[in-house]
């Protein structure tokens, strides 16, 4: 059946990089306590509060990822349409980092330092974010929802400050590998990976059920476009199912390669490779026009966590549609734009989870107490905790035909190691009549 579309996921291990490379008092309520001596909360005044964001908004990874802020932006503004937040509404401040560490850390101290935020939301990437993971931290300013599924994210201990969303790679790897030793038992798996955490991450999980059958493993530098080596010795070494962790470009470097060496693998591409939008004009610029669209897509096998613009009937995508309709901008809802509002929609639900007089140590609190709890378009639950900080629990398992996604199974959940998957279980959350989540002060 098909039921949801192709998730607009983030390429945490670096888009941009595959085709090249104490803040003061802001006035407002105080950081805790209250009187004369009261510090007051950086960020946050009695009509509002700002939060900041570094995204891709030019250069090679501009294409889609641009896009993120965008939606959050619109979702924001529906917010504050409607009153804000216990009578603040919300001043979302992105910049650009054009997907390069240095311009990452460039940015993201203007941010503290000049724009003077409250948190971060969304970060984006793994070698971007992980620039200024150690600066955040040690400024005390809450990092949530990292656009990236690196398990960077998830130390707690070291990184008190930082919050995983999407997916890890290990837990997709892990469902993936599930899926195919059970529906290909008797495939020559191949490995085509990002060398890095992303890659790595993947690999990790994947090999937990596949290793006896893994013939190959071929690792691309990113900011090397040749991957003719890596497809080459794929179908060398006789891989006739390939599993690939890697960002959008290379998903269409791939698959023009292996269409010069007539090379027919069984493809599954990890969720940040896989948006049948973007990999189609991909692979038109890649081919200067000889392949026009994503049908060389089809029949990939994907995962899903989100819904999309190709489930028009979904509510979730009605209601991000009815948003993008009052307050997005230029162009049409995206996978992308979907994505950066349901970060946003997550934000909103940790806000109201601080309290009606917020702080950075409040809005942290509130999502080890209640962020596994929140509801939202997702399809499995957050595993946020004091002890964990890491996002989405599960995806599902899904094909590809004529640019809509068909799923294979039902939603699966897991957590990293050797924990089980199983079946999620319960109703899928539906939006709320105003499209504004209502969740209670942490306890």
């Amino acid at each position: 059946m098909t039921r949801r579309s192709r998730r607009s996921a983030l390429a945490a291990a670096g888009v941009a990089a595959a085709l090249v490379l104490s803040a003061c008092g802001a006035g407002g309520r105080p950081d805790g306590g209250s009187g004369a001596d009261a510090a007051p909360a950086v960020g946050i005044t009695d009509t509002s509060v700002k939060i900041g964001a570094h995204f891709p908004l030019t250069g090679v990874a501009a294409p889609g990822y641009s896009e993120i802020p965008t939606g959050a932006k619109a979702y924001f503004d529906f917010v504050n349409a409607a009153g804000g937040i216990n009578g603040r509404t919300i001043d979302y401040v992105f910049r650009d980092d054009a997907y390069n560490p240095t311009q990452t850390s460039q940015v993201v101290n203007e941010l503290v330092l000049q724009d003077q935020v409250f948190a971060l939301l969304g970060g984006l990437g793994t070698p971007t974010h992980s620039a200024v993971l150690d600066y955040l931290n040690s400024e005390g300013v809450p990092d949530l929802f990292v656009s990236s599924g690196s398990l960077l994210w998830d130390q707690p201990a070291k990184n008190p400050q930082t919050f995983g969303w999407q997916p890890d790679y290990e837990i997709e790897g892990k469902i993936v590998g599930q899926y195919v030793a059970q529906n290909f038992p008797q495939a020559k798996v191949g490995l085509f990976l990002q060398d890095d955490d992303f890659g790595r991450d993947g690999e990790l999980g994947a090999r937990r059920f596949l290793d006896k059958q893994i013939v190959a493993a071929e690792r691309y530098t990113p900011g090397n476009t040749d991957v003719a080596p890596q497809i080459a010795a794929l179908q060398a070494a006789g891989a006739d199912l390939v599993i690939g962790f890697n960002v959008p470009s290379y998903t269409a470097l791939s698959q023009l390669q292996s269409l010069r060496l007539n090379y027919k693998p069984q493809w599954i591409y990890s969720n940040v490779g896989s948006d049948p939008g973007l990999v189609g004009s991909l692979l038109a610029r890649f081919s200067e026009g000889a392949v026009t669209d994503a049908g060389l897509l089809d029949g990939v096998i994907t995962t899903e966590y989100l819904p999309g613009v190709d489930a028009p009937d979904d509510p979730w995508t009605q209601l991000f549609q009815r948003v993008w309709d009052e307050h997005g901008g230029d162009g049409e809802l995206t996978n992308y734009r979907i994505y950066g509002m349901s970060q946003a929609y997550t934000f909103v639900q940790a806000l109201q989870a601080a309290g009606a007089d917020p702080t950075r140590e409040s809005i942290v609190a509130a999502v080890e107490r209640s962020g596994a709890q929140f509801q939202g378009p997702w399809v499995a639950p957050f595993r946020y905790s004091a002890d964990r900080h890491a996002g989405v629990s599960g995806v599902e398992v899904a094909r590809i035909t004529g640019g809509t996604t068909e799923s294979l199974t039902p939603v699966l959940v897991t957590d990293n190691g050797d924990a089980p998957i199983t079946e999620a279980t319960g109703e899928p959350a539906a939006p709320p009549a105003n499209g504004i989540p209502a969740a209670p002060p942490a306890g």
